[in-house]
């Protein structure tokens, strides 16, 4: 008589899901999230002037954006800051980087005078040729 062994035994390899899972749970939020952040800057309540000539907006990683709400305020990064404030912000990322790109938002209705503010803190600062950002009609 033929007495089988009670113990079983599983010859298939199995591969554990759950920290796959975890990876792929914690690389989408990683993305999700800095997608925002980027995403923020750009999502501002600015009504930018119309111009028939207008194009994409260069995406480079050491961008400046200089947003000049209808006040006239000048806000970096979601914050308000002074000519001053700018000035030296600027200044420090020119001498980091000498390549350095600035984008200036302006609102429609902001006086022109807020802008040539911003535009000439931009060239004193060292930054050769700062974008004027406007939208297609």
């Amino acid at each position: 008589m033929l007495i089988k062994s009670q113990e079983v035994r599983d010859d298939r390899v199995a591969m554990e899901m759950t920290p796959l899972i975890d990876t792929v749970f914690l690389l989408l939020i990683f993305f999700l999230v800095a997608t925002t952040f980027q995403q923020a800057e750009r999502e501002m309540q600015i009504a930018l002037p119309i111009a028939s000539s207008a194009g994409p907006i260069s995406a480079t990683l050491r961008e400046i954006v200089v947003n000049v709400d209808d006040a006239g305020e000048i806000i970096v990064s979601g914050r308000r800051i002074s000519a001053e404030d700018l000035q030296a912000l600027v200044a420090e990322a020119v001498e980091i980087n000498p390549q350095q790109k600035v984008t200036v938002r302006g609102d429609r209705n902001v006086a022109y005078g807020a802008i040539v503010t911003v535009l000439d803190i931009c060239k004193h600062a060292g930054i050769q040729e700062p974008y004027l950002d406007t939208v297609l009609e």
